[in-house]
């Protein structure tokens, strides 16, 4: 599919590498869909190389969860993996997706990480939506600016994330578990034997979350604007 298709989303998940957005919020992605949301996830790099992997393994198994999550829209920016930088040419590129795609809600990884990759296409993300206004531009399509930005942790950090909101994915944790088996050679023969492996972690993580948030599951979220709310009825869960 054209980058610069002019298709409007509802929403636009962007990557690092294949596999990101599924491990953050495949179950958020999941329950937007439901609501009949035109969500869209556009990767930064094709993810290679790795042990196991190839181009053509990764486009495999990427299209794979594409259909489990039944998304509208799916693209790859074609930068370079291990290399990502938030160059004004990159930037420019990420730019005018936002321009063509118009989303009104973007999704960023969580901007402190080990992996240099993620935290340069944090910093690309939020530069490419400021650039994505600018008007008396020659960058493709109209000037838009996506409202928010929420950060979704997909990191290599040992941390605790520090949320500042949690969604309810408690009817989709089934779902979710088989988006990610679709990724087998990332997160699934990879895993040495006699301990948990790579989806059972993100699980784990996600009923912790649902715990605090008083569910079954949760996906955590942070943001660093004020999210607002039109009535706090939104806060009933």
């Amino acid at each position: 599919m054209s980058l610069l298709r002019p298709e409007k989303l509802d929403v636009l998940v962007v990557a690092p590498h294949p596999d990101d957005a599924e491990l953050g919020l495949a179950g958020t992605i999941l329950s937007m869909v439901e609501e009949g949301r035109r969500v869209g996830i556009l990767e930064l790099t094709n993810g290679e190389p790795t042990p196991l992997g190839s181009p053509e393994i990764r486009r495999r198994e990427t299209d794979q969860a594409t259909k489990l999550m039944g998304i509208a829209w799916r693209g790859n920016l074609g930068l370079r993996n291990r290399s990502l930088e938030a160059t004004l040419e990159n930037r420019r590129r990420l730019a005018e997706v936002f321009r063509n795609t118009k989303p009104d809600l973007l999704f960023a990884p969580y901007w402190e990480d080990a992996h240099p990759d993620h935290t340069a296409a944090t910093k690309l993300i939020e530069e490419a939506r400021f650039w994505a206004k600018m008007g008396k531009s020659d960058m493709a399509g109209e000037p838009f600016h996506p409202a928010r930005i929420l950060y979704y942790f997909s990191i290599h950090l040992k941390i605790v994330e520090q949320p500042s909101l949690l969604i309810d994915i408690s009817r989709f944790t089934t779902h979710k578990r088989s988006i990610l088996e679709a990724y087998k050679s990332q997160i699934v023969e990879n895993q040495p034997p006699g301990v948990p492996g790579v989806i059972d972690r993100v699980l784990d993580r996600n009923r912790y979350w649902g715990i605090m948030a008083g569910v079954d599951s949760a996906e955590p979220f942070a943001s660093r604007e004020p999210v607002a709310f039109k009535s706090l009825q939104a806060l009933i869960l």
